[in-house]
């Protein structure tokens, strides 16, 4: 089992010259090369192997001009080969299959989510007490907040738009603990009045974080707008949006993450709705309360944690599971909009609550699907 632990580090202004550096070096390579594969197939029908940008690049760090890639780490930009390689085979392989993959696009400078992987190589990656020893940098400053298990394989140095450090570890040979057999089967509905509602009854709030910070964050971009692009000024105005949505996002994840484990360690199965989102998005009307809600993420954290802990999460089709009487199994011409939310059975004259009854379709959904 593989497992990454996040920690905040405070490398001295050395080492983030070093790191910024890191991060520029980074994203060349991966144009660079992405430019001479796309000329090369535009021009030859040929185009490279991964092995043969490797040489390349070490022909590259040698030149007059660009030996300023020697100055960095090494195992960093030789991900950075790997990943426009991954990109590539994403690309070729979704043109087989007939599913959309967008073609390698190039990286932005402008872009303030910045980060490079560096490998683990005998002994250059460490975690002490108060500090990560990263290849270049040396010793960091870090904020270790739990130890690490396992072995260490690589090292994510990332940088957030608000201008923070953080290091991720990525470890194998993990040994997790298993959570206790509980016997128990839920049904779940995700909705945005309740952020979900289960099929024993329980309801989960919305707690609506981006509705609750608008304020804020309105007039913060309202006054990086009237900043004079470049200055001074401007930047410390994009500091101040970017730790507002820095926050939001913080207690955005902290609530998913409480739930979701909640829901797996209290639960064996788990049945929840397959929902394609980026369909839902398109909705204008409802497009920022289902942003906001986060679905998506929430249904990634319930199968990363059901596969750590050893439970079952099982995915059922979403159609008509408001409409359909979960005692008698007769469908309901009542439920035709959202505003409905309560509503009685024609045939066996059962109240129900709207979510409710479609979190008990799920889970009935989702036992059949699985016997």
């Amino acid at each position: 089992m593989e497992r990454g632990c996040k920690y905040r580090i405070y490398p001295t202004p050395e080492q983030e010259v070093l790191i910024q550096k890191t991060f520029g070096c980074v994203r060349f390579v991966f144009n660079h090369f992405l430019s001479l594969r796309k000329e090369l197939y535009e021009t030859e029908k040929k185009s490279l192997s991964l092995n043969e940008i490797k040489a390349i690049m070490t022909q590259m760090k040698r030149k007059q001009g660009s030996e300023w890639l020697a100055d960095v780490d090494s195992t960093a930009l030789q991900n950075s080969l790997r990943c426009l390689e991954v990109a590539f085979q994403n690309f070729f392989r979704g043109l087989k299959q007939g599913a959309f993959v967008g073609f390698p696009r190039f990286k932005s400078k402008k872009n303030q989510h910045r980060s490079y992987v560096s490998q683990k190589v005998g002994g250059n990656i460490k975690l002490l007490s108060d500090a990560v020893q990263l290849p270049k940098l040396g010793l960091v400053k870090c904020a270790v907040s739990r130890p690490i298990e396992g072995r260490i394989l690589s090292a994510t140095v990332s940088q957030t738009p608000s201008g923070k450090y953080f290091v991720s570890l990525c470890c194998t040979d993990v040994e997790i603990e298993q959570f206790e057999t509980t016997g128990k089967s839920l049904g779940l509905d995700v909705g945005i009045a309740s952020f979900a509602v289960d099929s024993d009854g329980n309801s989960y709030a919305n707690p609506k974080y981006l509705r609750r910070s608008e304020r804020k964050l309105v007039r913060a971009q309202r006054s990086l707008s009237r900043k004079t692009k470049g200055s001074k000024n401007r930047e410390k105005a994009r500091i101040k949006v970017a730790r507002a949505h820095e926050r939001i996002g913080n207690q955005r994840k902290d609530a998913l993450h409480k739930l979701s484990t909640l829901l797996v360690r209290e639960n064996d199965v788990i049945c929840i709705e397959d929902l394609t989102v980026s369909n839902m998005l398109k909705n204008h009307r409802l497009a920022r309360s289902i942003a906001d809600a986060s679905w998506y993420e929430f249904r990634r954290l319930l199968e990363y944690k059901a596969d750590w802990y050893g439970r079952k999460i099982i995915v059922v089709d979403p159609k008509n599971t408001s409409r359909i009487c979960s005692v008698c199994g007769q469908k309901s011409d009542v439920v035709n909009s959202l505003s409905v939310r309560r509503w009685t059975c024609p045939v066996c004259g059962t109240e129900h609550e709207r979510d409710g009854n479609a979190a008990k379709n799920i889970l009935a959904r989702g036992l059949t699907k699985a016997s």
